[in-house]
């Protein structure tokens, strides 16, 4: 099949990217490179530059290019960054992805994964959350692509798109040759090895009083293998399925300390820690329940224990600074 893959020069686009091609498939993938590079696209896909909210590119782009669908990964991801600047990430993610949505539309294109986010759900009432939990987003990243899910819901009613929206909890690890490498970096995972390589003196955690066991956050980390491959699934399924929303997590949590300790563990070195304030909408535990896409495509993560998930970040980031 030929597919485009939106934001296919990032993490996890470009993970996916990079499976999609082992299988055989043809990726074309269409980046703006806001917060990546072009050698970051796999090799083997065909780079388009450009936005998602450029509705004429778009236009060029599936004019007779025969793609079975689209994998949409191109967004704004900073939670923190969403509570100062909240107009950006309802342009960027919300009324882009309308532009895109317009555009598969308008080129009979009828169907999309699309990656969505655990922070729809904002501070959980319970948890594992399950997908029919109450979805009410303590940040604007969250409230970004709850309406994106919204907008789904009603052009499929409406034009029978078809799609799988896909909640991802905390995304980590690494394959071979292709790990988490954000610009500007914001994650956890890769800021501890930053300091376990001397790169950073030390890695800042946000909040301590939290109603955990450590008074720090609790997130599920799910390997972005076992992401991708969740994505390949879904993206299958739709030739049968019309419409799927799946959690995608390990189902276990780690606090932040916790992945520290891992941290050390699996690099041997000293990391150390600065304490801050609690950011704003940052919610206390999520922890998926991933029983849903487990029972209907078969799906479940091979990578459970935050030392695996750690390693292949840590072999990854070694290797990344030498070439």
């Amino acid at each position: 099949m030929k597919i485009l893959v939106t934001g296919g020069a990032g993490y996890i686009g470009g993970t996916v990217t990079q499976l999609l091609l082992d299988r055989g498939h043809t990726v074309v993938v269409y980046d703006n490179l806001c917060h990546s590079r072009a050698s970051m696209v796999p090799a083997g896909a065909t780079l388009i530059e450009g936005d998602v909210a450029d509705s004429k590119r778009l236009d060029e782009v599936f004019a007779g290019a025969s793609f079975a669908g689209v994998m949409h990964f191109a967004a704004l991801i900073e939670a923190g960054e969403s509570m100062k600047k909240p107009e950006l990430y309802f342009r960027n993610n919300t009324m882009a992805t309308l532009s895109l949505l317009e555009a598969m539309l308008r080129n009979n294109l009828r169907r999309l994964v699309f990656s969505s986010t655990a922070a729809v759900y904002g501070e959980p009432v319970s948890t594992p959350i399950a997908e029919d939990a109450a979805l009410i987003p303590t940040n604007a990243y969250g409230e970004s692509k709850l309406l994106v899910e919204q907008m789904l819901s009603w052009i499929y009613r409406v034009h029978g798109l078809r799609y799988a929206s896909l909640r991802y909890f905390n995304v980590a690890g690494a394959i071979p040759g292709r790990g988490e490498a954000h610009e500007p970096e914001s994650h956890l995972i890769p800021l501890i090895l930053d300091v376990a390589l001397g790169r950073r003196q030390s890695i800042k955690v946000f909040g301590q009083d939290y109603p955990t066991a450590d008074g720090t956050c609790i997130r599920d980390y799910i390997h972005v293998q076992d992401l991708a491959e969740a994505h390949l699934l879904a993206f299958q399924a739709l030739e049968e399925r019309d419409r799927m929303i799946y959690n995608l997590g390990n189902g276990q949590g780690f606090t932040v300390r916790q992945v520290v300790e891992s941290a050390r563990r699996v690099t041997g070195h000293s990391i150390p820690v600065e304490e801050m304030p609690p950011r704003p909408g940052d919610p206390a535990v999520l922890i998926a329940s991933s029983a849903k896409i487990e029972g209907e495509l078969g799906w479940k993560p091979n990578y459970t224990q935050i030392d695996d998930i750690v390693r292949s970040a840590w072999q990854w980031h070694q290797q990344r600074y030498q070439d």
